[in-house]
């Protein structure tokens, strides 16, 4: 689809939104450009911290520190990009509020990239426990969550096939 075509799509739906809901969609939409230009400067500067110690011949994979910084640099990246494709569904307005999975999801790589950057000999037992704690935790839900969009899925098609 065209550039123009799309923005002439964007004014139509945009039209018969009430006031709040087209102060929301200029919210996320703003949001969301500023998001993307997070993330372009996120990933300039991780390609730049990673050619700059390939060619000093400082970067050593094997390493745990440069591990640690490396994967948390790309943690930090893929979090924003999921965030702003949450934020893209809302601004779409295929469903009219924020999925709750997505916030799940976002807060177990969140999770995840605590537990790859953390220095595990200066951590205490009590904040491991806590972090495994809400990695389960979110784990539940999610499998919750996802449970039940799947049951309301089988029961949507099920009411469609029944006269």
């Amino acid at each position: 689809m065209s550039m123009r075509k799309e923005w002439a799509n964007m004014r139509l739906q945009f039209e018969p939104l009430s006031f709040y809901q087209k102060f929301e969609q200029i919210c996320v939409l703003v949001i969301t450009a500023l998001i993307a230009v997070t993330i372009v400067f996120a990933i300039w500067h991780l390609a730049i911290n990673v050619l700059a110690a390939v060619i000093t011949n400082t970067f050593d994979p094997t390493d745990y520190a440069v591990f640690q910084t490396l994967f948390g640099m790309i943690f930090t990246v893929i979090i924003a990009l999921e965030f702003k494709r949450s934020l893209l569904v809302l601004a779409e307005r295929r469903e009219s509020i924020v999925q709750v999975r997505a916030v799940i999801l976002i807060a177990l790589l969140a999770v995840v990239r605590k537990l790859i950057i953390l220095d595990l000999k200066q951590t205490e037992a009590l904040q491991l426990l806590a972090l495994a704690a809400s990695i389960l935790a979110l784990g539940c839900v999610y499998w919750l969550v996802r449970d039940r969009d799947h049951r309301d899925s089988r029961l949507a098609a099920a009411k469609l096939r029944s006269p």
